[in-house]
């Protein structure tokens, strides 16, 4: 459901001495909102028909968290490539997963923000159709861009990192995935029992839908723990492998912000350049 901590070395959660307490920060905020969201949805259980307005408040809490979560890792990471969208044409990755990521998962948490709001409007105004079906609705098309950043999280490739950077990474993502999952069976089921029904109101809010809003926030909080317990390990290991920037934007980079390409870097791409050359020759015949 959000970026997070990424295990690209360009990273950059504020000014580089307090980068790390930025991350932490940026964690725990996560883990915060899913504790939030899972409050907020219990409180949602069926009592006598009624919807709780304060549940609904603190689920809007949580998702305003959420959004500032994830806006400050599109700023961290466009950040660390000095805000240059060029860039993203010499790496994939950039514009699909750092990019993409956390600019998908915020307009899904407003989709659902909004979705939420305008249930309490009508609980505290009183019943509306047209704030009824778009609502509805909402709660489905955020959660399904939910799912495809999450998605868009499982196509980072690894060459440099560690297996158990690695490792780390997919136990943050597999979480998001299901969570989010379960948020969009939700709003299609929920869709599916009110549109379905005789009555329309907002007091007939589908049980499916807030079980399965309990169980996706979770999922979206052992997620959250997990990548606070990534952010620990990979700022407390020595000399672990990060990602580097591909197809020549890390060299593009530097190159601009120091005015030379570093030995190590020219090392490297003339390592690859060699290697590619080797690829493409014929194979002597015996």
């Amino acid at each position: 459901m959000v970026k997070l901590a990424t295990a690209r070395e360009s990273r950059m959660y504020g000014p580089h001495p307090v980068r790390n307490r930025w991350e932490y920060i940026n964690a725990g905020l996560y883990v915060f909102a899913a504790i939030l969201l899972v409050f907020g949805f219990v409180a949602q259980l069926p009592r006598s028909g009624e919807v709780d307005e304060f549940g609904l408040v603190v689920i809007l809490i949580g998702l305003v968290l959420v959004v500032a979560v994830n806006v400050h890792d599109l700023v961290a990471h466009l950040a660390g490539i000095d805000y240059r969208f060029e860039l993203m044409g010499f790496d994939v990755q950039l514009g699909l997963v750092e990019f993409a990521v956390p600019l998908v998962q915020t307009i899904g948490s407003i989709l659902v923000f909004i979705a939420i709001l305008f249930l309490l409007i009508q609980e505290v105004r009183g019943y509306n159709y047209r704030l009824e079906k778009h609502a509805l609705n909402m709660l489905m098309a955020g959660p399904l861009l939910w799912v495809l950043g999450s998605i868009h999280n499982a196509c980072q490739v690894y060459e440099r990192s560690d297996s158990h950077t690695q490792i780390l990474q997919s136990g943050v993502h597999v979480p998001f995935l299901m969570g989010s999952f379960l948020f969009l069976l939700g709003g299609i089921f929920n869709r599916h029992d009110i549109f379905g029904s005789m009555h329309h109101s907002i007091k007939l809010m589908a049980k499916s839908w807030i079980w399965l809003s309990i169980f996706g926030s979770l999922l979206f909080l052992i997620g959250g723990i997990l990548n606070v317990v990534k952010v620990f390990k990979m700022q407390q290991a020595d000399g672990l492998r990060l990602e580097k920037l591909r197809g020549g934007a890390q060299e593009r980079l530097v190159r601009d912000r120091e005015g030379r390409v570093p030995l190590i870097l020219e090392d490297d791409r003339r390592r690859r350049q060699v290697e590619e050359v080797r690829a493409t020759e014929p194979v002597p015949r015996a």
